[in-house]
This record gives structure tokens, C-alpha cells and sequence, in this order.
């Protein structure tokens, strides 16, 4: 394998600001090629899809390439391949649509290792209907998400199961095969939120099981596109429609308005990316993902490795969990120091950093908001060791 960051990191113009990048966790810099891919297709006439004209079928041939790609990254079929603009509004279609059919104390069960937008959709689709949220809890020690807890939470009123693949605050990659196998054992369909994990981690839905799964293309470098992926396309046709259509079948019935073609097409482009991480990679798109993906995984384990070490030998600065398995995303405090005041610090020296001030998702559920919140640090495909040490460097002068 042949993971040359080096190289990667000259696919990224917005890499001569002059910055240390690590807010990856937000959504990663755009490669050049996506950029140019967005651009040469708003320079095409493209129309609605339908038509006999070449802008109308080039409209059709944008939206079947992206439904292509997405299924390429995540081992499925295009035919199961919503298209929408961020992963957040699809989500909250999802949940409107399945609730449609949800009655008064069915359940849903969530995680505390999940981010706010994978939570509150069904919050408020539960409280709307009279429907029960049950939790899954993380070890606060390492923010593990204990898969054996869910034999328990699940229940013959459960109708779906949701938790994340990885968190994007802690880095957590949580046992979701076994979770997925207890939810099966009761009917509940599950959904699964790759957003974070996308970018590091070979995707296959179908080994997985899971009935639905989530992307973000932002997370990778790609445009403000989001898709839900359906393992078995025939699930679309019993779900209630939201299109305008009225005969709209398979995924253009969870699709509203004409979607932003030339979005799509950088959607195409930064799949190509990923696929493109490992210059030796070989075959189709989909085996040169797997073997891109899994040589990026190799690379940012080392790379967070180093870092989780550095910043623990660092007396004044807390690490937060220690989970077994974690893509490159992690969380610190600073003894005496609020987050706002590290990041603003951190931005002060040219590193770039989020501060959360503990009070909504996995972190509140820490109780990190009585300490002063938490920094976050995302790692991207373009982070290298240097980058590392000027982080510990800066901290180091931070007493």
C-alpha cells in the first residue's frame, strides 16, 4: 500500500493559506480536481432531466453517475441511492417518513455517542406521535458504546435502531455488527450514520446489514451533498413519497426539486479522489475505494497514535476516552483553561480548531461542559507528522 501524503497534500490548493488544518472533523478541504469538476459542469447547459436534448440527458447522466459513486464508496446498489443537499435534510426526511406509521409507544433507540443531527430528528418525530426514546450509554472512562447493552434496549415495539459508525467528537467506532444483530432479532430497521467514518474506513452495506446508511460528502473533500443509501432498493417502494412526482419510483421518492447538477458532479469527482489515495491501487473504482480507504486507515491510525501520545504526556492536557477502535478524531481539555480560550489560542498560532462547549451531544453526556468544554481536533487525508508536533508544540507553551 502506498499512502504518499505528500502527494495528497499538493491535490489541495486551499493548503497554501498558511494554516494547520485540523477542523477535518467539519468537513475536509476540497481537492482541486472536485473544484474543477463543479465549475466545468456549470459551464455545460444542463436541464431538467427528460428531455430528447443534450442538456437534459446530460442532467440524467450526472445524477445516474452520482448514484454510481455513492454506491461504489459504500458497497451497494445505485438503485438504493437517495440524492439530497447535506445528509442532515435527508435524515429528517427519513425520520418524517417513517414515523408516518409510528403510534403511541413504539420505540426508537439512539446513542449518546452520536452528534445532535442524528439525534434530534427522532426526538422530535417521537414526541410528536407519543413514541419512547430509548438510550444507548457510553463508558465515560473510554466513550465506548457497549454493543451488549442493546439486547436489552430493543424490544418488539422497536421500530428502528440509529447510531453512528464512528463519532466525529471522540473518534469512537463503535461494535455496530453486534448491534445490528440484536435489532434484527426484533424486526427494527436500522440506520446507520457514516458520516465520520466515510472518509477512513472501507464502507461495504451489505456485509454490514444494515437497512440504511448515511454520507456526507463533505466529509471527504466533496460538495455540500448528502445521499441515504437503502440496502435493499425494494424498501423505497413501501416507504410513503415525498416527491413532487406522483409517479415517482425508487430513490427519486425521497427526492425533492431538481437536484444541483454540477454539485453532483463534484460528488462524482471527490468519490474519484478516494478512490485515487493509494497511487498503486488497481481495477474498478470500487476495489481501488477498498484498497484506498484501507491504506488511509493504516495511515491515520499511526498518525493519531502518535498524537493521542504526545498530548497524554502533556500533564496540564486531558485526552478524552481511550477506545480500542477510533478513526482519526479526538477531544482534549486544558486544566484551568475554558475550550473557547485553547481554540482561540491555537488560531492565534495558525492551527485551526473547534471548541464545543460541552453542553449537546456525546461530550454533555461527560459532563465536559462543567470543565470548560472541549477542543476537537479532525485529522484529514492531508495531515502529516509535522503538523502533529506543532500542535504539541503550541500546547506545550500553554500553561
Amino acid at each position: 500500500m502506498a499512502f504518499d501524503v505528500a502527494r495528497i497534500r499538493g491535490l489541495f490548493p486551499a493548503l497554501g493559506d498558511g494554516w494547520i488544518h485540523f477542523d477535518g472533523a467539519a468537513g475536509m478541504l476540497v481537492p482541486e480536481q472536485v473544484a474543477s469538476a463543479v465549475s466545468t459542469a456549470m459551464r455545460a447547459p444542463v436541464s431538467g432531466p427528460g428531455g430528447a436534448f443534450p442538456a437534459s440527458q446530460r442532467a440524467e447522466s450526472i445524477v445516474s453517475a452520482a448514484r454510481r459513486a455513492v454506491a461504489d464508496l459504500v458497497g451497494a446498489d445505485p438503485a438504493g441511492v437517495v440524492l439530497g443537499p447535506s445528509a442532515s435534510v435527508l435524515l429528517q426526511r427519513l425520520v418524517d417518513v417513517l414515523s408516518e406509521r409510528w403510534t403511541i409507544g413504539d420505540e426508537a433507540v439512539v446513542s449518546r455517542l452520536d452528534e445532535q443531527a442524528n439525534l434530534a430528528p427522532w426526538w422530535r418525530a417521537a414526541k410528536r406521535v407519543g413514541a419512547v426514546v430509548r438510550w444507548g450509554e457510553i463508558d465515560i472512562e473510554t466513550c465506548e458504546l457497549p454493543a451488549w447493552q442493546y439486547e436489552n434496549l430493543v424490544s418488539a415495539r422497536t421500530k428502528v435502531v440509529t447510531v453512528t459508525l464512528a463519532s466525529g467528537s471522540v473518534g469512537t467506532r463503535p461494535d455496530v455488527p453486534t448491534i445490528i444483530e440484536f435489532a434484527k432479532r426484533v424486526g427494527a430497521l436500522v440506520v446507520v450514520d457514516a458520516t465520520y467514518a466515510a472518509p477512513f474506513v472501507p464502507l461495504d452495506l451489505q456485509a454490514l446489514g444494515a437497512d440504511i446508511m448515511v454520507v456526507s460528502a463533505q466529509a471527504w473533500g466533496g460538495p455540500a451533498v448528502g445521499a441515504l443509501v437503502f440496502r435493499d432498493p425494494e424498501l423505497l417502494e413501501r416507504l410513503p413519497s415525498v416527491s413532487l412526482e406522483a409517479g415517482a419510483r425508487g430513490p427519486a421518492r425521497l427526492e425533492l426539486g431538481p437536484h444541483a447538477y454540477p454539485l453532483l458532479a463534484g460528488l462524482v469527482a471527490s468519490v474519484d479522489y478516494l478512490s485515487g489515495l493509494d497511487d498503486a491501487a488497481i481495477g474498478s473504482r470500487r476495489e481501488k475505494l477498498v484498497t484506498s480507504l484501507g491504506s488511509a486507515k493504516s495511515y491515520h491510525a499511526g498518525l493519531l497514535a502518535q498524537l493521542s501520545t504526545e498530548l497524554r504526556s502533556l500533564r496540564h492536557v486531558m485526552v478524552i476516552g481511550d477506545a480500542m477502535r477510533r478513526i482519526p478524531s479526538l477531544a482534549f481539555t486544558v486544566a484551568g483553561k475554558k475550550a473557547p480560550e485553547v481554540a482561540e489560542y491555537l488560531a492565534s498560532q495558525g492551527l485551526c480548531a473547534f471548541a464545543d462547549d460541552g453542553t449537546g451531544g456525546v461530550f454533555a453526556s461527560l459532563g465536559v461542559g462543567e470543565v470548560g468544554g472541549a477542543v476537537r481536533i479532525g485529522l484529514a487525508h492531508y495531515s502529516n507528522v509535522f503538523e502533529i508536533n506543532q500542535l504539541v508544540r503550541v500546547l506545550e507553551e500553554l500553561r
